[in-house]
């Protein structure tokens, strides 16, 4: 199968989550015997053109035009993607399936689907109204009106958890039965030969402290707010305990003025944005991880944090909520409540053979159910079923047309017949 994967991100290039999930699935597609490329957006000095272990990546810059807003620098980016996709198609071919990554790659591939009359398979990793609990200005009702039509168009849709599943339908009144749920997956060597280094975690922390970390984007819908407002009740059941927040964000400047006024700067240390290598040894330093999120359609990092052996307190919403079983392989706590957060954060400090009992079950469950092998096939799965309905809407189009074609004969048979009969009717009266 030839698979067109259209994403704004993709390695070293990382926003969120979707560079990772379109790397790991496009080389598991390879190994399984498919044909992968990749046109993504060119940042810094990336080359135009790389063979990444099978997968052909191809980015592409934006116009020396600088836009005014940051839909026109979608739109711009949009418009190379396609003049790309079409430089390939004209060279090697048409592609069997486009898969889109998220509105910010939409147009495009309404326009290949459109010309070439390629089926479009797309993955909503998230909405505009989940993000911002709803919409309130006019640039959140053009993107939530652009992942509507991505929709629209696309012959089947991927989502990464039931409650996106939900969240679609409910959005964008899609059938049911046109919603895929595919999880993300885990690359589960990820951690292979990664150990403790101690030298590393004393850059953060005290020996005798707990870290508790959090790995992701700092922005509102991830709740670091929510874990930072739980630290008082937390050190107060646990004094040798440091939050380490690790990401990047617009939300740092607001969250470090949360941290100085509530008088804890010296049990709170944000690192920054952090390499791959960095965030793995960050994983196996932590002691406990946590995710509040107050919206979140899936969570990936909580299977990172599962992976590499750390016990995991999760909120209870989105995806998040289907990932973990509380008090099994994880713990939970009630979305946007930092008192329900800083007790099952304390229960997992408290507790040793609780954390080893979620740590084993938790390492398991990721690598049974979340592992791209499988992950891949249920993918595949879906193209199949959005190429065999394009194809029989192909036959269904050229039945009619010979349908309508048969008509047209016979009528004009008819209106000859009429015409002679005529005809002779006048000759007899003659």
């Amino acid at each position: 199968m030839k698979i067109l994967m259209l994403t704004w991100e993709y390695p070293p290039r990382i926003v969120g989550g979707i560079a990772r999930v379109v790397n790991d699935l496009s080389k598991r597609l390879i190994k399984d015997g498919h044909e992968v490329t990749v046109i993504t957006y060119r940042e810094g000095n990336s080359p135009y053109y790389e063979d990444d272990k099978g997968v052909q990546v191809y980015r592409v810059d934006n116009y020396m035009i600088n836009p005014n807003n940051f839909i026109d620098w979608i739109m711009q980016m949009n418009f190379n993607m396609l003049s790309k996709a079409n430089e390939l198609i004209a060279k090697n071919g048409v592609f069997d399936v486009i898969h889109a990554h998220d509105w910010l790659v939409a147009y495009a591939a309404k326009s290949l689907k459109n010309s070439y009359d390629i089926p479009i398979v797309s993955t909503i990793h998230a909405t505009e109204a989940g993000r911002n609990s709803g919409i309130h200005d006019e640039t959140q009702r053009y993107i939530n009106d652009t992942e509507w039509m991505l929709t629209y168009e696309s012959t089947e849709v991927i989502v990464n958890s039931n409650y996106m599943k939900c969240d679609l339908q409910r959005l964008f009144g899609l059938p049911f039965e046109k919603i895929n749920v595919v999880a993300n997956g885990i690359n589960v060597n990820m951690f292979n030969a990664v150990e403790r280094d101690y030298n590393f975690r004393r850059q953060y922390a005290a020996d005798n402290e707990k870290i508790i970390l959090f790995m992701g984007r700092l922005v509102y819908e991830k709740g670091v707010q929510n874990l930072i407002s739980a630290m008082p009740k937390i050190l107060d059941g646990y004094h040798d305990s440091k939050l380490i927040i690790a990401g990047k964000g617009g939300m740092i400047d607001e969250l470090k003025a949360q941290v100085n006024s509530m008088g804890i700067s010296n049990k709170v240390y944000f690192t920054g944005y952090m390499e791959a290598k960095q965030v793995c040894k960050m994983y196996k330093c932590a002691d406990v991880s946590v995710f509040p999120s107050t919206y979140e359609p899936f969570g990936i990092v909580a299977l990172e944090a599962m992976l590499a052996g750390v016990p995991v307190v999760v909120s209870d919403i989105g995806g998040l909520n289907e990932i973990v079983e509380h008090g099994v392989d994880g713990m939970k706590s009630y979305a946007g409540n930092p008192n329900s957060l800083a007790d099952s954060i304390l229960e997992v400090l408290r507790n040793p053979q609780l954390c080893d009992n979620i740590v084993k079950k938790a390492k398991a469950k990721v690598k049974n159910q979340y592992n791209w092998a499988k992950i891949a096939q249920d993918t595949h799965f879906v193209y199949q079923k959005a190429i065999c309905q394009t194809m029989a809407q192909r036959q269904a189009n050229q039945i009619a047309q010979e349908q309508a074609r048969k008509t047209k004969r016979a009528k004009g048979t008819e209106n000859e017949i009429t015409n002679l009969l005529s005809f002779r009717k006048r000759q007899a009266y003659a």
